[in-house]
């Protein structure tokens, strides 16, 4: 975490938008963008994450700008909420700091035909039984099992592989980004020891901020966009948020080091080592790609196999096949990821390395990329909350397109280091507040829900007001937790 407040150049665009020009550092190859208003902006320059806005303007063949989504906060190499996209052909480089950790950490949402008052009259029941059929924790393993080999179709296929074995339907991948699989996978580039730790772990939550949250529509902005995702007030969704767990951090752990001797070979000269980097078509970067698209594919299989355990769930507990109850994939999509795009720059289009750290892609209505009954329309946009407060759908806009290389926020972002979390509240106290708004949580161990308290985020309402305003996504709906569970 950074140990001092921001006090660079920041001057005010608009009333969500502000520069950091590339005169502040030499080296910078062009400016940063930070969206935020000028109330948030004062909260951004609190950890200093500004610094490393500028600090990814340095990367060769950056096109654009050096970005940040208003949920904003010091990370890894990029902060959270960082975007930046660089251009092959003019030496762009990719780099694992501009991916995160968690591979493909994201977010899904499913839709239902039950109304709150189905399930008020059982809440902790349904809670109890959603944590009872969804493994939850650190290196908790799964009851969904694959071999050896198996593991290897999974992630080279994704989602599309275990949707193949059962766990899921067809149409559920035309309602994921990039249909649940990158290509270019290559698992012949992933160590034994990445498939060691992600064996067992498919179909899985994990820990920290993954959850998966039953939820009330209460709010909706834009009538027609609601009705095509089938949305409407009072509707009951569940939204799964998780990643490629140990598989994935794994993988990103052994190519920051060695794309650390890539960036030396390649006279990289770089502000933050952090920022380790190779030229996509190096060998070096290449290589990390097709890695990194393993990862990808792992976490797009576990949260397809994830939505397969809560289907189940809910199965169960309401007597009633998925089908009936109208348990429908409404869209999932990556936060954590660099993939190849087509994006205009400068007047023309160029095949382009977007990298989406803590942000989501936000592709405008008519995108090829979309599927057929939402092209009118535009991507579904997840933007998750605090378990107090809410989550929201939103759609892509071409404003988006035209300045963010189609990417808007990914959620509230923090504004406690975990540390700092647990120190200020219990566990059983965040779990006895919440009950008291009528929000049942159930989780591992008190001291991930002190982790995860509300107050450990920014208002998801002030943050999806700044992209909404931005231009960047246009807000559809909110949704209002009822029921969360946690690792």
């Amino acid at each position: 975490m950074a140990d001092k407040v921001w006090r660079g150049p920041l001057d005010k665009l608009d009333e969500c938008r502000w520069k950091i020009p590339r005169s502040y550092k030499q080296g910078m190859r062009v400016d940063g963008i930070i969206y935020a208003d000028a109330t948030m902006i004062e909260q951004v320059k609190g950890d200093n994450a500004p610094d490393q806005v500028a600090n990814v303007a340095f990367l060769p063949g950056i096109v654009g700008h050096s970005m940040a989504m208003p949920d904003i906060h010091w990370g890894y190499g990029f902060p959270i909420g960082g975007v930046a996209a660089t251009d092959p052909e003019e030496g762009g480089v990719v780099s694992p700091g501009g991916v995160g950790y968690d591979i493909n950490c994201g977010v899904r949402l499913v839709r239902t035909r039950l109304r709150e008052e189905d399930v008020r009259r059982d809440l902790p029941g349904l809670v109890a039984k959603l944590f009872a059929t969804v493994p939850c924790g650190v290196g908790k393993g799964g009851h969904i099992r694959f071999s050896q080999v198996e593991e290897r179709k999974l992630v080279a296929e994704g989602a599309r592989y275990v949707v193949r074995q059962g766990y899921g339907r067809p149409e559920d991948l035309a309602h994921t980004e990039a249909g649940g699989a990158l290509e270019g996978a290559d698992p012949d580039l992933v160590s034994d020891r990445a498939y060691q730790r992600g064996a067992g772990q498919c179909g899985t939550l994990g820990s920290g901020n993954h959850f998966v949250e039953v939820q009330v529509v209460d709010e909706v902005y834009d009538e027609a966009a609601a009705a095509a995702f089938g949305l409407a007030v009072g509707s009951i969704t569940i939204m799964i948020h998780s990643g490629s767990r140990g598989f994935g951090y794994q993988i990103c752990d052994e190519y920051v080091n060695s794309l650390v001797k890539a960036a030396q070979k390649y006279q990289i000269g770089l502000p933050d080592r952090q920022l380790a980097c190779a030229p996509v078509n190096s060998p070096e970067g290449q290589r990390y790609l097709g890695a990194m698209r393993c990862a990808a594919n792992y976490a797009w299989a576990n949260r397809q196999a994830l939505m397969h355990l809560v289907r189940l769930a809910f199965e169960e507990f309401f007597k009633a096949s998925p089908a009936a109850l109208g348990m429908d994939l409404v869209y999932d999509v990556a936060h954590n990821i660099a993939k190849m795009e087509r994006h205009v720059v400068g007047g023309r289009e160029r095949l382009v390395c977007v990298h989406r750290k803590g942000a989501t892609r936000a592709f405008p209505p008519g995108h090829p990329e979309l599927p057929a009954e939402y092209r009118h329309i535009g991507q579904p946009v997840i933007i998750p909350g605090d378990m107090g407060r809410a989550s929201y759908l939103l759609v892509g806009t071409p404003r988006a397109m035209e300045e963010t290389f189609g990417t808007t926020c990914h959620g509230a972002g923090r504004v406690m280091s975990r540390g700092q979390a647990i120190r200020s509240a219990h566990g059983r106290d965040v779990a006895r507040r919440l009950a008291d708004h009528g929000i049942i949580v159930r989780g591992t161990d008190w001291k991930g829900l002190a982790e995860e308290q509300p107050a450990a985020y920014k208002d998801v309402n002030h943050v999806v007001e700044v992209v909404h305003r931005a231009g960047l996504s246009r807000k559809v709906c909110r949704m209002r937790p009822l029921g969360v569970i946690k690792g």
